[in-house]
């Protein structure tokens, strides 16, 4: 795959990906669902985000709800399976965005990654991380570079023997890295990730 050859410039992280399998980036249908999955899944444990998500989907018989159908659920509803306030009012404005505003794949795929992040971050409860998760894994953008993700600095100060006290100097050393990645930086944080063993619990999310 290309991508391997490029990011295996990089000798480092060619020792990573060496004894990893190469990844396939997916492009998702339903915007809406992949939302609903990482705002249920935020701050818990795969396990745990799990095992609410199918709650979730339980409540419409097992199956993906529209926009309408959430927004017709009463607030308690949803509060019971086991989601914080917050959380369902996040949910809620992702369906009113999307009946309002629209996110269809067609229209997101138009745009460039700093439109889809300026566009999805208009949601209350959808940050700048969520958009580059989005990009990642449900429009199968392949040159995103999450930088504040957590998993990832932790990875390439482990990797690159990068110091950790000085945020702003971290920030400057993981950018310049992670500029020889391009236009395959999604995969670097994959493989990473997949290193750490910290990929974000919303990947797996349908």
């Amino acid at each position: 795959m290309e991508y391997l050859k490029h990011l295996s410039k990089d000798k480092k992280l060619k020792k990573v990906i060496a004894k990893q399998k190469p990844h396939k980036l997916q492009k998702r249908k339903n915007i809406c669902t992949w939302l609903w999955a990482s705002i249920i899944s935020q701050q818990l444990s795969t396990k745990v985000a799990d095992v609410i998500y199918k709650r979730f989907l339980d409540l419409y018989e097992g199956n993906e709800p529209t926009p309408q159908q959430i927004l017709d659920t009463p607030f308690e509803k949803l509060r019971g399976i086991g989601m914080s306030n917050a959380k369902v009012s996040y949910v809620q404005n992702v369906a009113r965005f999307e009946l309002e505003s629209g996110l269809e794949p067609k229209r997101l795929h138009k745009m460039s990654n700093d439109e889809v992040v300026e566009y999805l971050t208009q949601i209350k409860g959808v940050g700048r991380w969520t958009s580059e998760m989005l990009l990642m894994f449900a429009l199968g953008r392949e040159d995103v570079f999450a930088i504040d993700d957590l998993g990832i600095q932790n990875a390439m100060i482990r990797l690159y023997n990068l110091n950790k006290k000085n945020k702003k100097k971290l920030r400057e050393e993981m950018l310049m890295i992670s500029g020889q990645w391009s236009p395959y930086r999604t995969y670097a944080c994959v493989h990473l990730w997949r290193w750490k063993d910290n990929v974000p619990a919303v990947k797996a999310k349908k």
